[in-house]
């Protein structure tokens, strides 16, 4: 038996070449059972991102689209609502002034029946008063005189 001494790290031999075919008969092995399925794995992967960003982005769009009917409902709303609300405070004030009209008219009616009855009422005074004060008058008039007076 022969001792090679060899400092290299590498020597060209028959093992070599055994280790070049076992290595790439490895590659195609592992490329054949774990490279391609992870391939096809992540471009699935990627396709599927792809549609879900897409799908994303149409639903955002759609979004704006569906805000935006919204603020235009609601604007449309707010203008009818605001519409409706003069509309009903129009018809508030008329109703007011219909019922203070009638009730400045109830209270008219009042005053003058009640004048009326204060004017009889101090119609009645007055006359009670007159002939209370023509007695009293005739009475002082007696009692000065000290005798009696004939009407």
């Amino acid at each position: 038996m022969q001792i090679i001494s060899n400092i290299a790290l590498i020597s060209i031999n028959e093992t070599l070449i055994v280790q070049l075919i076992s290595f790439l008969i490895f590659l195609f092995i592992i490329n054949r059972i774990m490279f391609r399925p992870l391939r096809s794995v992540i471009e699935k992967r990627q396709s599927y991102i792809e549609k879900v960003n897409l799908g994303i982005i149409n639903a955002k769009e759609t979004l704006e689209g569906v805000t935006g009917r919204l603020k235009e409902k609601e604007l449309t709303t707010k203008t009818e609502a605001y519409g409706l609300q003069k509309e009903l405070e129009h018809i508030g004030n008329q109703e007011a002034s219909d019922i203070f009209a009638t009730a400045n008219k109830e209270i008219a009616m009042l005053r003058k029946k009640t004048e009326k009855e204060v004017d009889a009422q101090i119609f009645e005074a007055r006359k009670k008063i007159q002939e209370e004060s023509e007695k009293l008058t005739v009475s002082i008039m007696e009692k000065l005189l000290d005798r009696k007076l004939v009407a």
